[in-house]
């Protein structure tokens, strides 16, 4: 087996609503670093991912659908390296996230897990409502509602649909801000290796207190509980100065950073494929 060969797995469409272009990119660039740096890259679906085919040397992968991760996972366990691991994309499904974000302590916003064919009592209105699996992969996987019969809709739509699960999380207002990060060790303030933020473009900014090296110690630890390697998300900066952590999903699409991302994260495949880690 050539030590050079890898493979590189694209998020599915249905996992990339409105990002599909984005999400491709930002991989396919990724590639590219690999190759200059010498490795032999292909580029796959996750339909296409095979056991049966003549398995690469290392993997790096953005697909999240459990019957390509178990696949994927059989490749892990015969001795193929693989970021982010099938595992860590799977810790990142809403109902295990709350449970390891739980063991590990890490701060996570106030989050109920209910069945989606039961009457509940939403307690304190608005709340948003989630899928309890995979983030959002079409309108009515995750819904704001203001009243309890808003909250009693976004739960019947996704039992129609065969989700038996949601997740309730209240509204909490604030600066809405996303990040990006890439590797899991810390450096001396325990940050990332490389971290990135920034204001959710459709809001006003009302300017709350906000630090960004809090907010980074926040983010490694929550993906470090997961065991994402590369990742971003979601967090709230609220007028009390406080930080809410909404969410972290495996490998996003890192639009605003793009190039400088996809060196990063070819620079952290190397060491990793070698035996290292950042």
């Amino acid at each position: 087996m050539d030590n050079s060969r890898c493979w590189g797995i694209f998020r599915e469409a249905t996992h990339s609503p409105g990002r599909e272009s984005d999400d491709t990119e930002i991989l396919r660039l990724t590639g590219k670093h690999l190759e200059a740096k010498g490795y032999q890259v292909t580029l796959k679906t996750a339909d296409e991912v095979s056991e049966t085919d003549d398995r690469p040397r290392f993997i790096f992968l953005m697909c999240e659908r459990l019957d390509v991760l178990a696949r994927l996972r059989n490749l892990e366990l015969s001795g193929v390296p693989q970021v982010n691991s099938p595992r860590a994309v799977e810790n990142t499904y809403r109902e295990r996230m709350i449970a390891a974000f739980a063991e590990a302590n890490v701060p996570f916003i106030q989050s109920h897990l209910v069945s989606t064919h039961e009457r509940i009592d939403a307690g304190a209105l608005p709340v948003w409502v989630k899928r309890a699996d995979v983030h959002n992969t079409q309108e009515g996987d995750v819904t704001f509602a203001p009243t309890a019969a808003a909250v009693a809709d976004a739960l019947r739509g996704l039992a129609d649909r065969g989700i038996p699960r949601a997740v309730l999380q209240p509204h909490v207002e604030g600066d809405l801000i996303k990040f990006y990060g890439i590797g899991a060790g810390g450096g001396p303030h325990r940050e990332p290796p490389w971290f990135r933020w920034f204001y959710h473009k459709d809001q006003r900014v009302a300017g709350y207190p906000m630090d960004p090296r809090r907010l980074a110690r926040l983010v490694r630890r929550a993906a470090s509980a997961l065991w994402l390697e590369v990742y971003g998300g979601d967090a709230i900066a609220t007028a009390s100065g406080d930080l809410v952590l909404l969410d972290v999903n495996a490998w996003p699409s890192f639009a605003l950073y793009r190039d400088e991302a996809s060196a990063n994260i070819a620079a952290h495949l190397a060491l990793r494929f070698a035996g290292g880690r950042r």
